[in-house]
């Protein structure tokens, strides 16, 4: 080693100057090595780390084929993981929800999922552990909504002359001639107390058609619900898009209605995660964060809506036609059964004004779960704040928007009184009378 830093020796000793060099050399090593270690005592916990990147390069994030899913497609599309330290990540197709809460379960290190695209009651359901394997709860949070609008509820073409749109009470008598012929009824959604579900259930029972006794619900993956109806095996169903268009573009039937006639800029999908992860890895979330909101910001674009349509219509992420993407992604809407509408506001919105689409409010959370209270889901007495309030990570979003230059775009965590299509309102303020005044219900 003395050899390899100029040391002069004579016979087999160094000479004076050598030890001397060598003895500043280490003093200085030592020096520093002080210094980073008071540094590190007197600096935030972490600050270090931030200066080093994410903690990890990458994860797994699942998707459903739905076009809500785009942000964490374009993210991955367009570099945009990587160009915030994550050159790793992995946006991987999941076959149906029940799929993915089982890989959720699981997670990444066991080759499962850490994350991604779900369905925004999911997160309460998870972590309550109400759809968990043993009841076994699961901590998520829920980190940005991806999108508002963009769902359907379609009827099948043994419904044609009835021609359902907002109001279902047509089919009520309907239901009833078919059921006293021995006929099964099912009206079909995605997973049970996911966004489908209740937006199927609030349709059906605004019309006097109770989802539990007068018609069977059940379950169908989403790429798999046009294929069931082809067959006959239901009458209704309510998934994302693309599938009600591809529905439509058949002939196999027609769109009641749209979710955004339901209630006007609802809440869809979320980006949901592990807790574990998050706590872990809180710089990765952040880049995943950032991520995932520079992508909603291009695909909120109007002008970017084809190219969007191309990109997740391709082999590898949906398997779709363009055709039966890009329309209603542009407000165009053919509901079928010779009824259109060109130029809405119902396209599906990813970003919204200074961010307003991504925020994750709680006012959301909170009507989610009070409706998941309404059908038997979680008891009359349970603690909705609280469970939001563990969920619900719209503090990470701050940090996100912050640093992308949108810090200021929203406050609070309520959007305030939300209207639907029946008059009804709901005040995440008072949830209960919101369940108080709903005529078909599980509780008192």
């Amino acid at each position: 080693m003395t050899r390899t830093i100029d040391t002069k020796t004579v016979g087999n000793k160094p000479k004076a100057h050598s030890i001397n060099a060598g003895r500043r050399r280490l003093l200085k090593l030592s020096g520093a090595a002080a210094l980073l270690s008071a540094a590190r005592l007197a600096l935030p916990s972490g600050a270090f780390a931030q200066a080093a990147g994410p903690e990890v390069k990458g994860t797994r994030l699942g998707y459903i084929a739905l076009t809500d899913a785009a942000p964490l497609i374009i993210a991955k599309e367009k570099g945009l993981y990587a160009k915030y330290g994550l050159p790793d990540m992995d946006i991987a197709k999941q076959a149906s929800w029940g799929a993915t809460r089982d890989n959720m379960a699981l997670g990444f290190k066991a080759n499962g999922i850490d994350g991604g695209h779900i369905l925004r009651p999911k997160t309460h359901l998870y972590a309550t552990g109400k759809v968990m394997q043993n009841g076994q709860p699961l901590p998520m949070y829920t980190l940005l909504n991806l999108n508002q609008d963009g769902q359907a509820i379609s009827v099948s073409n043994e419904y044609k002359d009835l021609n359902v749109q907002k109001d279902a009470s047509p089919l009520k008598q309907a239901f009833e001639r078919k059921k006293a012929a021995g006929k099964e009824l099912t009206a079909a959604m995605t997973f049970p107390g996911g966004t489908h579900d209740l937006w199927i259930r609030y349709w059906l029972a605004a019309g006097g058609i109770d989802p539990d006794t007068d018609i069977k619900v059940i379950v169908v993956p989403p790429p798999q619900m046009v294929a069931n109806m082809k067959v006959g095996t239901m009458d209704c169903f309510c998934v994302g898009e693309p599938w009600n268009e591809q529905l439509v573009n058949q002939n196999i039937g027609y769109t009641a209605l749209t979710t955004g006639e339901l209630w006007a800029r609802h809440p869809e999908k979320i980006l949901g995660m592990r807790a574990d992860f998050v706590d872990a890895n809180p710089k990765a979330t952040q880049a995943i964060l950032m991520a995932v909101m520079e992508a909603q910001q291009w695909a909120d674009k109007m002008e970017n809506r084809q190219e969007l349509s191309e990109i997740v219509g391709r082999r590898q992420w949906f398997n779709v036609p363009v055709t039966d993407i890009n329309k209603r992604l542009q407000g165009d809407i053919n509901y079928g059964n010779g009824r259109e509408a060109k130029g809405t506001d119902l396209y599906m919105k990813f970003w919204g004004q200074g961010g307003t689409v991504s925020y994750p409010w709680k006012s959301h959370d909170t009507w989610f779960v009070t409706e998941n209270i309404r059908w038997g889901k979680f008891d009359p007495n349970f603690d909705i704040k609280a469970l939001v309030d563990k969920t619900n990570r719209a503090d990470l979003w701050r940090e996100a928007a912050k640093t992308l230059g949108v810090a200021d775009a929203v406050s609070g965590d309520s959007r305030g009184v939300e209207t639907f299509f029946d008059g009804v309102k709901f005040d995440p303020a008072a949830p209960m009378d919101y369940l108080k005044a709903l005529k078909i219900k599980r509780v008192a």
